[in-house]
């Protein structure tokens, strides 16, 4: 054999022995060498636009990535898009992000019936659906709905933790309960009954609901003290619980008041509500909170001040939900690492159910995110805290509750 035949047959070995490693890179819809397409629906009009910050910074987090390079080489392309808190618009939306714009997946898509009602079309279509903006207990569930994960601490695990709260606290306490008329609202008093069990009927005095259409809650408040209630549970979003914060307090009601943790910022909700008169609220946590001084010289809340500063400087980085937006993209950036250069569907959803103990930046220290095929809830340990007047102060031990 001549030599230039040798070198030509060498040549030739070398690549079908390269091939394998080339093609070991994989797409989905949305995906190339150079790209990852995410698309995203939020409120950044209607009831719940004070949640439109979490688009913001996500959007804010992929173009400093970006900037630095990306993630595994790719530039991420984050569509958001404004679905007013609305679930025929978050149906449109989704399906133009799928259909027209091909995302290789969704993310952080808001509110319980938003996501209701998009539940069955993602699974239908094989959409990754990750990383929910709610808490309602059935975005766990990966044998009927593989392609959805949320991102809270359920709902009614939340609940629970209040109830046994009051239970140890306050054993005999009549409680008043406000709720959001919707799937989101009767998680959360599904949990909290579990919670106190056989005593929840005689303890519970009195529930109301509340519609997002209405202008305000005020009524529902006053009907709620005239009850006798010495104990109140408020499942509210944001602008209904700065009114419900602020109508307790002018009417002279003094239960001791828990708040769904979804309406804890001090930013969108406390400040308007007025910080005097949210003295008291007891809450939980999962996610550092920007306000609390503890955190001054936490390397992480450092990098998420100057980070919002230039990439965020409209946003009030006060705001709990920007730490929450935050620490939601961080999770994503890890999924999209551990995915390699296998950018399929299939394994975006296979990688976002195998996290093992992360540690979000933004996630209080030991509240790791872990998940697996049979358990999609990223976190599940909860810290209950209580207002001082400027910042929530923790109490009691870390806790997970199912």
């Amino acid at each position: 054999m001549s030599i230039n035949r040798r070198i030509a047959l060498a040549g030739a070995l070398l690549a079908l022995a390269a091939a394998p490693a080339l093609a070991q890179k994989q797409y989905g819809p949305g995906a190339s060498d150079t790209e990852i397409k995410i698309g995203n629906t939020i409120p950044y009009s209607g009831p719940a636009s004070a949640y439109g910050i979490i688009g913001k910074v996500e959007a804010g987090y992929f173009k400093m990535l970006n900037e630095q390079g990306g993630i595994n080489g790719r530039k991420i392309n984050y569509i958001s898009l404004d679905d007013g808190y609305s679930p025929p618009k978050a149906v449109e939306m989704v399906r133009r992000l799928v259909e027209q714009d091909e995302v290789l997946f969704t993310v952080s898509t808001l509110g319980t019936p938003s996501n209701s009602a998009i539940h069955k079309y993602m699974n239908q279509k094989k959409v990754p659906h990750l990383f929910l903006a709610t808490g309602a207990s059935k975005w766990n569930d990966p044998k009927e709905y593989p392609w959805t994960m949320g991102f809270n601490p359920n709902y009614q695990s939340e609940g629970k933790l209040y109830a046994q709260d009051i239970l140890r606290t306050k054993p005999n306490a009549k409680i008043a309960v406000l709720y959001q008329n919707d799937d989101y609202g009767k998680d959360y008093l599904k949990g909290f009954t579990e919670g106190l069990g056989a005593k929840a009927s005689t303890m519970i005095v009195k529930a109301v609901t509340y519609e997002v259409t209405d202008p305000t809650v005020d009524s529902q408040i006053v009907t709620l003290q005239a009850s006798g209630a010495d104990t109140f549970f408020n499942i509210t979003t944001p602008k209904f619980a700065a009114q419900a914060i602020r109508k307790v307090a002018d009417i002279g009601w003094k239960p001791v008041h828990y708040l769904n943790q979804v309406s804890a910022s001090v930013g969108s909700v406390l400040k308007p509500a007025g910080l005097d008169k949210s003295v008291g609220l007891i809450s939980m946590q999962y996610i550092k909170d920007p306000t609390d001084p503890k955190w001054a010289n936490d390397a992480a809340m450092k990098e998420y001040f100057a980070f919002m500063k230039k990439y965020v400087p409209d946003g009030d980085p006060m705001d709990g939900s920007a730490t929450y937006g935050l620490a939601a993209a961080q999770l994503l950036a890890q999924v999209i690492k551990q995915c390699g250069d296998n950018l399929t569907r299939e394994n975006v959803m296979k990688q976002a159910a195998n996290l093992k103990n992360f540690q979000v930046p933004m996630a209080l220290p030991g509240v790791t995110a872990s998940t697996s095929p049979t358990d999609y809830a990223p976190f599940q340990t909860m810290q209950l805290v209580k207002f001082d007047g400027s910042t929530w102060q923790g109490f009691g031990e870390p806790v997970a509750v199912k």
